[in-house]
């Protein structure tokens, strides 16, 4: 199992997935940061099996709900949101990875709503407490496995 924390620090909520791998590793699990380059991420992922990637999203929901999507085998593109500051990000990531057939057996990713992104901002209070939860959440489901439902969102 790979868990990748994409974002940028310096970039206000754009650091969720950071600050939840952080958080990982602090607890002792392997979590790694990605800087969300789509090539670099295919790169990353390519000898794991099972997936969890964690990114700052912007689908109009309040800032800090948590969305999970399994992109292991349902399309990314029209109804997934945007996921990174990058050109070539997650969702493009996610299907040219498809495509090359190097996609993962099982994709999750984990979405953290965002509403700040300017250079140099501080995450958000409730992207900060949502990092946390679902820190909190993956260290559960690490240990006693629950299965979040595609599309779950709290």
């Amino acid at each position: 199992m790979r868990i990748i924390g994409c974002g940028t620090a310096d970039r206000g909520d754009d650091s969720a997935g950071l600050l939840v791998a952080r958080r990982l590793r602090e607890s002792g699990l392997d979590a790694c940061e990605h800087g969300g380059d789509g090539l670099a991420l295919i790169e990353s992922w390519t000898s794991s099996d099972t997936v969890i990637l964690i990114d700052a999203v912007v689908t109009g929901r309040p800032a800090g709900t948590l969305s999970v999507w399994d992109a292991s085998d349902a399309p990314v593109v029209g109804d997934f949101p945007r996921c990174s500051t990058h050109a070539f990000g997650v969702a493009e990531a996610v299907q040219l990875a498809r495509t090359l057939g190097r996609i993962p057996p099982r994709l999750l990713i984990y979405g953290i709503e965002g509403r700040r992104f300017d250079f140099g901002a501080a995450p958000s209070p409730e992207v900060v407490a949502a990092s946390e939860n679902l820190a909190r959440l993956l260290r559960g489901e690490l240990e006693s496995p629950f299965q979040f439902e595609p599309n779950f969102h709290m």
